[in-house]
């Protein structure tokens, strides 16, 4: 009897615990995903690298505006002289201390590059749009992350809820064959296999806990919660599947709104401007420089002590590349080859997401007609497990034939649970695939 006691008093220590974790913190689904992205770790970088991108598309960085420079300098030498003059005289002087201080405000202004400043500035706007693309992307995962985690739990909660009845059933089984014993009807190895069969299923609900605590600690790691110990765990209890997914309207929103393709468009783009950058070099140029500067003087040498010089200055330069080795012509061929390479991306892309909604679609229609199939199997072996309880009560029915029905009644759990997640699993995926997760959840 203390055997059972310590066992009985180990399910209620873990049945307590599950208690005081379904008891903090339950949480909607977008409330989690609202505090994710606000706190994931990974979001946040790529929001910082979307940020440096913004500053990054400016009319200064593509060259377009002029630039001025105020520069301050002073120099001096020190110098030996030996002279020997024409007429036979010979002249020397030691440390001969010269300086110079010179003050000096340049402008310059690039008039025209073979506009190659505005191919600069709108490549770096297709830039800032590939980092908001990047940002969209890494959302978009994360919410599928957290969004299937949110389900394993309460997949995983189910499961915890079923092997708790199965518990509950060999604990009635063996206070049955405790009482066959006493009174002198039963036999001590139907009492031992009763207890066997206690101990498996009280060991597979103490792992089940297990899976449920690890499942917690990583949706308290997708929301970057400062202490991961912390209880934050799903409001919902059941995993309900949306059944009016349309494969034609995923495929549509595929090709106009997957991230994937958008951002291999947005490559495109981008090389295209490599392209136009390097064939602006064969233009003509055209810069514009002028200036305004002081000089201030000092000589020990010359004719005069100091001098003072101050005035401006300006000039215009104009060229041609006309041949540097025939670099550019390489420069062009492998430009080309490369926007060549993001045309077979794009298309690559295109086939591999809809290749995936085949497979998913096709997993999700799957599922979607075994749910029926197996909560008619669920509902038929639970009234089977009343009807052999009812009979192994009454002697009509062995253990081991009950262990049987019972045994079938938590395969069909299992699998009601696993076609239910997998289920929302295709789901989840299917609107990631077609760009719909974000408006959905």
């Amino acid at each position: 009897m203390s055997r059972f006691k310590l066992i009985f008093t180990g399910l209620l220590l873990i049945f307590t615990s599950y208690a005081g974790v379904l008891a903090q913190h339950a949480l909607s689904l977008e409330e989690f995903i609202d505090i994710a992205l606000e706190q994931n770790y990974s979001l946040r970088i790529v929001k910082n690298q979307e940020r440096v991108a913004g500053n990054n598309f400016t009319r200064g960085n593509a060259g377009m505006l002029p630039s001025l420079d105020l520069r301050s300098q002073f120099s001096g030498n020190i110098n030996n002289t030996n002279q020997n003059l024409l007429d036979g005289t010979e002249f020397s002087q030691r440390g001969i201390h010269n300086t110079t201080f010179n003050n000096a405000l340049q402008g310059s202004w690039m008039l025209f590059d073979g506009f190659r400043a505005q191919i600069r500035y709108a490549q770096l706007e297709e830039l800032k749009n590939l980092s908001e693309l990047n940002t969209r992307i890494q959302i978009e995962n994360l919410i599928a992350r957290l969004a299937s985690e949110y389900y394993f739990y309460i997949q995983q909660t189910q499961q915890f809820s079923n092997l708790q009845y199965a518990v509950d059933i060999s604990k009635e089984r063996v206070r049955i064959e405790q009482e066959h014993f006493l009174l002198g009807s039963g036999s001590k190895v139907t009492l031992l296999q009763a207890e066997v069969t206690l101990n498996a299923d009280s060991s597979r609900l103490e792992r089940q806990y297990e899976v449920l605590s690890a499942s917690r600690i990583r949706l308290a790691e997708l929301l970057a919660l400062p202490d991961l110990s912390e209880s934050v765990v799903p409001a919902d209890t059941s995993i309900v599947v949306n059944p009016g997914l349309r494969y034609n309207e995923l495929e549509s929103d595929v090709i106009s709104q997957n991230a994937s393709i958008l951002a291999a468009l947005q490559n495109r783009k981008i090389s295209e401007y490599d392209l136009d950058l390097i064939r602006s070099r064969t233009y003509p140029y055209m810069n514009l420089s002028s200036g305004y500067g002081y000089t201030f003087s000092t000589s020990q040498s010359a004719a005069w002590e100091n001098q003072h010089t101050w005035g401006m200055n300006y000039g215009i330069t104009v060229g041609i590349n006309l041949y540097d080795g025939r670099n550019l012509q390489r420069q062009k061929s492998n430009a080309r080859i490369e926007l060549e390479s993001r045309d077979l991306a794009v298309e690559r892309a295109q086939q591999e997401s809809i290749a995936d909604l085949l497979t998913i679609y096709n997993t999700y229609s799957n599922n979607l007609r075994l749910l029926d199939l197996e909560t008619q199997n669920l509902e038929a072996a639970r009234e089977n497990v009343e009807i052999a309880f009812d009979r192994y009560r009454l002697g009509a029915l062995s253990g081991f034939e009950l262990r049987e029905v019972q045994r079938n009644l938590l395969e069909a759990e299992e699998r009601l649970l696993s076609i239910q997640y997998q289920a929302k699993m295709a789901e989840i995926s299917l609107l990631q695939i077609s760009g719909r997760i974000l408006e959905s959840f």
